[in-house]
């Protein structure tokens, strides 16, 4: 991997809270570079002329670091900006959130039922909860909540 280092790029991917005198932006910053790969494992299904199919690896090594400390998979196209596989591989702290909003917040996790058709509305209501609630906190002109 050190023969990849100069390949590697300093990506902003969003901008924090926590601003400081060093960091006024508070950006949330790394060293990213992003490969074309071909996996291998006998349960990945193989190309017509045998061949694997290709997908990014993306790996995150922080200034500072003496090795790279993250790394994903995508099958996003060829032509895929890096910025933007850095972005979507960096968004897991939005879904993680999300999830703890739905089960603790909105109810998911209280569901008691027997029926498919009972969870089905039960997770149908949660989820329409949670994107009134999304579209509130989005609204600038919305009043906080009491």
């Amino acid at each position: 991997m050190a023969a990849g280092r100069d390949a590697l790029r300093d990506i902003t991917w969003r901008h924090g809270t926590r601003t400081s005198p060093a960091d006024p932006l508070a950006a949330l910053r790394s060293h990213f570079l992003a490969l074309r790969v071909r996996p291998a494992n006998r349960g990945i299904p193989r190309h017509s002329d045998g061949s694997l199919p290709e997908c990014w690896l993306i790996v995150e090594w922080p200034p500072g670091k003496p090795e790279p400390t993250d790394h994903w998979l995508s099958n996003l196209p060829p032509d895929t900006p890096l910025e933007e596989l850095v972005r979507l591989a960096k968004i897991r702290w939005r879904i993680e959130h999300d999830y703890r909003e739905l089960k603790d917040g909105l109810g998911l996790d209280h569901f008691e039922g027997r029926s498919y058709t009972g969870w089905h509305r039960h997770v149908t209501l949660t989820a329409l909860a949670q994107a009134f609630c999304t579209q509130l906190r989005n609204d600038p002109k919305a009043p906080a909540p009491a």
